[in-house]
């Protein structure tokens, strides 16, 4: 209410301000039944307020506060591999994160509560004892599935050997040096417990490779060849008259897969360990839907029996960077190695009042057992400690609230690698902030490309692009198996995979951020390319592929986005509209209003109503017409694409009618949808910014963040708005390296801290 307001006054009412600003630069204001000024009058506007906005901001900054917060999921998992060289399985672990403004990184949502603080003790005794690789690796049993669903006809992976189909690859840390048991299941009809293709007839040769050696080759099936014959025709299977072959082939069919297991001796680490069809034999899938195709279901694996502490091992290697030669070396030693652990895990340099308790229960452990033992236990009480576990920065001594201070070069060096690497600083990054190099921000932007051409770069433009785009939530929808049969969790990994070497090609090649939505290739395998309608692709490994069909450009065009803003057993304009104007245009519409009445569905005996007109009886409501007004034409541009990603001419037999009109210009393709878009490129770029500012942040962002966003924007367009502008401007930022001190307020009671013995 503007006649409240004095609108001479920006700087007391900056808050309102940049939603004003916001709204008029998405178009949001005025509401589009109502009288508009010129678009250059609009303009003028929003730059003379911007720039007020901007003078404001910058005489009275607030660079913001992340709050002290506990590493999460992911970044612990990476954190052990990188300080341990330890691959584990962090939702064994640990539970999921909850999301914060989209993020599962926001500081906000990152508190340690006793409860959780007792999983991570408990991790790290695991840890601890599969790093050192000590005797206390008791044996267990790990499972590996393959959906249900999964299509085994062909090979599984880039993972998997060439000439084989079915199976499944894992990763698995083998503890000790020992036996193992491997045993295999086969995949089992729905209804019954009758193994799945043919079994009882042909013959079918699995092998079990280990980091990619053949260790052991397996037979299964055929017993009774010749004597069950498969109705190509019919579909059916005809076996003997006689009762007791007819008994023998049923039970047959049920246990064939028994004695698929067998014990080896393997050296510990962790390994790939992989198990699949030979393409020798006739095709698994030969006269038969894939439905009833011969495939691996579980891997389990036990161990270790007679087990033995590894001489060596790249977790050993980490952890002993010296060997005692005698007692009197034991002490001096383990010193060096836990202050080693200690300067990477804290991500500083340590003192003596760091390796002082460490060193007390090292003591502990010699004194039990050995020094490998206290070795052992020094490293499961280091991976407990606040110290490694939490990420908090230091207020200067008697700092008043208001305060702007400058972070430590070390704490900005774990800002940059949690942001890019997802995980703790390196040897390198540490020395140059412990020499107080990231001052100069020529060394800052050295180090900035360095750790952004590393490998482990991916993981936080993996892990960004799922969340931003919400393409991991694909990990939990099922589509409908009866309207949509061609998907399966073969086809869901493609999706996810396709997005993920798209972004990361975008980004590794510096590209313009519009490319993301105008790039006229793609990452393709044979299972994705049928899908797509895409010719002469072969294999399970993934490659570039040019796209011919303008209608797969860019993120718009992938199954992964397409599938995950549908329902299961339908499209969604309002999923797939909510979706562009909150994720791409940054202009989310406000919540649904309670008791809104569900779509009409058809009812298979009138004539079909396309969604189209289903939609347009729906919006009839007053309740709804005025936000689906402005997201249901957003979807209804992609309707050509059906629940799955794939393309459609119809909907149930009713004609596909996707053409929308959109600020006054007609849009009938995805094509065109897209060239609209990019017209509002601008809004797409801040929308990608304040993403990722927000992700590398780990905090949401507010309207005294307004001004960095668009003075970031400014700073990229100098480069072409290319990736590295965008993250090198982030981490020159003062939010990024700036902090304000805030008044204190009250704590509730400490909650009583409980000392744990193992």
């Amino acid at each position: 209410m503007f006649d409240t307001v004095d609108i001479g006054r920006v700087d007391a009412h900056r808050e309102l301000f940049e939603k004003v600003a916001r709204k008029l630069r998405s178009g949001q204001m005025p509401p589009q039944d109502r009288p508009r000024p010129e678009q250059a009058a609009v303009t003028a506007f929003l730059s003379a307020l911007e720039a007020e906005l901007d003078r404001v901001s910058a005489a009275a900054p607030d660079p913001g506060r992340v709050v002290s917060h506990r590493l999460n999921r992911t970044e612990y998992v990476n954190a052990i591999r990188d300080l341990l060289a330890l691959e584990i399985d962090g939702a064994a672990l640990l539970p999921s994160d909850m999301a914060g403004f989209g993020f599962d990184n926001n500081a906000e949502v990152l508190s340690m509560t006793p409860a959780l603080m007792d999983r991570y003790m408990t991790a790290a005794t695991k840890v601890s004892r599969l790093a050192a690789g000590t005797l206390e690796n008791r044996p267990t049993i790990l499972s590996y599935r393959v959906p249900q669903s999964a299509r085994q006809g062909a090979r599984m992976g880039e993972e998997l050997p060439f000439a084989t189909h079915g199976g499944l690859a894992a990763r698995h840390t083998f503890s000790l040096d020992g036996d193992y048991v491997f045993k295999l299941r086969l995949r089992r009809a729905e209804i019954g417990e009758s193994i799945l293709g043919n079994i009882a007839e042909r013959k079918y040769q699995i092998e079990l490779r280990i980091d990619h050696a053949l260790v052991k080759s397996l037979s299964v099936g055929g017993k009774f060849n010749g004597q069950v014959k498969y109705d190509l025709t019919g579909g059916g299977i005809s076996v003997p008259d006689d009762d007791l072959v007819h008994q023998q082939i049923a039970l047959y069919n049920q246990t064939a897969d028994k004695d698929l297991e067998v014990r080896l001796p393997i050296k510990a680490g962790t390994r790939l360990v992989s198990a699949a069809f030979t393409d020798v034999a006739p095709s698994a899938s030969e006269g038969e839907g894939d439905n009833a195709t011969a495939g691996v279901v579980t891997l389990e694996i036990g161990g270790p029996y007679g087990g033995a502490i590894p001489e060596e091992t790249p977790s050993r290697q980490r952890i002993f960077v010296c060997r005692p030669d005698s007692p009197q070396d034991e002490k001096p030693c383990a010193k060096k190695i836990l202050g080693t652990l200690a300067r990477r895990a804290y991500r500083r340099p340590v003192t003596d009042a760091d390796l002082q308790p460490l060193m007390k229960v090292y003591d502990i452990g010699r004194t039990a057992r050995n020094f490998e033992a206290g070795v052992e236990r020094a490293l499961e009480a280091l991976l407990s400690m606040p110290a490694f576990l939490m990420r908090a920065e230091a207020e200067p001594a008697g700092a008043r609230a208001g305060t702007i201070y400058r972070i430590s070069d070390l704490e900005l060096a774990s800002r940059v690698s949690f942001f890019l690497w997802k995980s703790i600083p390196d040897d390198e990054l540490l020395e140059v902030a412990a020499r107080g190099g990231l001052h100069d921000p020529a060394v800052l932007a050295q180090q900035t490309r360095r750790m952004l051409a590393d490998r482990r770069a991916t993981r936080w433009m993996n892990d960004f692009l799922g969340q931003w785009l919400q393409i991991r939530n694909l990990y939990t929808i099922e589509p409908d198996p009866l309207r949509f049969p061609d998907f399966d969790a073969t086809l869901r990994q493609a999706m996810i995979k396709e997005s993920e070497l798209f972004f990361e090609s975008q980004v590794r090649d510096d590209r313009h951020v519009l490319d993301l939505l105008r790039a006229d290739y793609t990452f393709l395998n044979a299972r994705l390319a049928e899908h797509y309608g895409v010719w002469n692709v072969y294999g399970s490994h993934f490659r570039r592929v040019p796209l011919e069909d303008p209608a797969r450009h860019g993120l718009l065009g992938h199954g992964s986005i397409l599938t995950v803003t549908s329902y299961a057993d339908r499209t969604s304009v309002v999923l797939r509209g909510k979706w562009v104007l909150e994720t791409l245009l940054g202009a989310p519409p406000p919540p649904p209003p309670p008791n809104v009445p569900p779509l009409k569905e058809n009812d298979g005996k009138s004539k079909p109503a396309s969604l189209r007109e289903r939609m347009e009886q729906h919006r009839k409501s007053a309740v709804c017409a005025s936000c689906h007004a402005t997201m249901d034409p957003l979807g209804f541009a992609l309707e050509n694409f059906n629940a799955i990603g794939k393309w459609r001419e119809d909907d149930d037999g009713a004609a596909i009618n996707s053409a929308i009109t959109l600020k006054g210009t007609t849009i009938d393709s995805p094509q065109a949808f897209r060239e609209a878009l990019l017209r509002q490129g601008d809004e797409f770029i801040r929308t990608v910014t304040e993403k990722l500012l927000t992700y590398a942040l780990g905090r949401g962002l507010d309207y005294t963040d307004a001004p960095t966003v668009r003075q970031l924007v400014r700073d990229a367009s100098r480069d072409d708005h290319r990736w590295s502008s965008l993250v090198l401007g982030i981490v020159r930022s003062a939010p990024f390296q700036q902090r304000i001190v805030r008044p204190v307020e009250p704590q509730p009671p400490a909650a009583t801290t409980v000392a744990r013995s193992r």
